[in-house]
């Protein structure tokens, strides 16, 4: 009678040990795959909101407005010069803004944190960087919006900019439709861009990459900005430089 229970003691004392390493060497699996993922966690790289400038001003219009607010000061925006961004528990946008205070074009340093999930903004810093007087490229401001702001002639302007890279876009969404290729138009890159006031509207003179399928071309193009905030393309050309 006592065989059965010395065999099942003698079962029991092999398999406990073997169910419990099992779930030890289980549960370092599971745990080993999130510590990948958190190899790049906090790493700065450009901003994924560069092809928007939308999200992008709105930030930069924010971290003015709130900075305005803490030191009750009056520094107005002008445009978004450079944008990083940093994944930390949602994420931390790194912006570099040119601004005006007390007259003069200045450039600040800000940083703000975003969860987009609990639509929540705050402003972590708000730095001064330099000044910005002698800056050769045109603002948002000057491309259009103010009427009395003329430009002697074309003047060179920074690729980045907001009103450049929306009159970029709206270019090849107009030669997407005058196409009508199937196969979509993208914008690889503004190679160039120079701009003039003229009027009652900014003239915006580019050399766009694009890509359509495998195939990558180049056009000039003429793009106007009105004062009231629309763009038109005037002309286009493809460029076989």
């Amino acid at each position: 009678m006592q065989k059965p229970n010395f065999l099942l003691s003698f079962l029991f004392s092999i398999a406990i040990p073997n169910l419990l390493f099992n779930r030890f060497s289980a549960e370092s699996t599971l745990c080993s795959e999130p510590m990948a993922t958190t190899t790049t966690f906090g790493g700065v790289h450009p901003s994924h909101g560069s092809q928007n400038s939308v999200e992008l001003e709105n930030l930069a219009r924010f971290a003015v407005d709130e900075h305005n607010k803490k030191e009750n000061a009056m520094v107005e925006f002008v445009r978004v010069v450079k944008a990083t961004e940093q994944v930390v528990a949602g994420t931390l946008h790194h912006l570099t803004v040119e601004a005006i205070d007390a007259g003069k074009k200045k450039l600040y340093e800000a940083k703000v944190w975003v969860k987009p999930w609990m639509n929540f903004k705050e402003l972590q810093e708000f730095k001064h960087a330099g000044d910005a007087d002698n800056s050769p490229s045109f603002t948002a401001s000057d491309l259009g919006v103010k009427k009395d702001v003329h430009g002697p002639g074309l003047r060179a302007v920074a690729t980045h900019d907001p009103v450049v890279q929306d009159a970029a876009n709206h270019a090849v969404k107009t030669i997407q439709q005058r196409s009508n290729s199937l196969v979509p138009y993208e914008l690889k890159e503004i190679v160039h861009a120079k701009a003039e006031v003229v009027e009652d509207f900014a003239k915006l003179d580019m050399l766009l990459k694009v890509k359509r399928g495998d195939k990558e071309e180049k056009f000039k193009v003429e793009v106007h900005h009105k004062s009231e905030g629309t763009y038109h393309l005037n002309h286009m050309e493809p460029d076989h430089s």
